[in-house]
């Protein structure tokens, strides 16, 4: 991963190569969020919907606070607009977003009810570090291209991929969390 931070001249990529990048970057993402929704023991979709409530929760109030206070900026070379004052708000209210999940949505038996609320903030605090750096990388590999934005379908807003962005880099990190807590609970 550190080389698409180095590296900033425009490459050549064959067919082949550009085929194992959209099963690796794109495709088995989206396999690990089907598997992700099967959690510790049962399928459960809410599982689901709180990530994505979580990475909106992290991507909305790291703008919101980065706008608002931000001053020192993250990786200025990659995304000049992102600052460290965004990523740990966007960090803290994802955590307090996982703490209300577990809370209010996530209904867990009263003797797994702390438990719950350890899983899910710590799910927001991967959220928020894993997706930040999935929106790093996505800018990174715009300049290297050249352009603005990865598509033309959601003009503003840097394109489909930009949306998903940060699920791409979530969701086998969730995954293999979710199979550590398997193993070790």
């Amino acid at each position: 991963m550190y080389f698409i931070f180095i590296y900033d001249s425009i490459q050549k990529i064959s067919v082949s190569s550009k085929y194992l990048y959209l099963l690796g970057y794109i495709t088995l993402p989206f396999i690990f969020i089907t598997k992700i929704s099967f959690g510790i023991n049962d399928y459960n979709p809410k599982i689901i919907v709180g990530l994505f409530i979580l990475i909106w929760t992290n991507d909305t109030f790291a703008y919101i606070v980065g706008k608002s206070i931000g001053r020192n900026k993250l990786f200025e070379r990659i995304s000049p607009k992102k600052t460290i004052e965004g990523f740990l708000g966007g960090i803290l209210f994802a955590v307090f977003a996982g703490f209300m999940i577990s809370k209010f949505y996530i209904k867990a038996k009263p003797e797994f009810s702390e438990k719950s609320i350890i899983i899910w903030m710590s799910i927001a605090a991967i959220v928020g570090i894993m997706g930040t750096i999935g929106d790093l990388i996505e800018s990174k590999f715009k300049r290297i291209a050249g352009v603005k934005d990865s598509g033309a379908i959601m003009p503003g807003h840097g394109g489909i991929l930009d949306r998903l962005d940060s699920v791409i880099f979530v969701a086998p990190i969730i995954f293999l969390f979710y199979q550590i807590l398997n193993y070790v609970s």
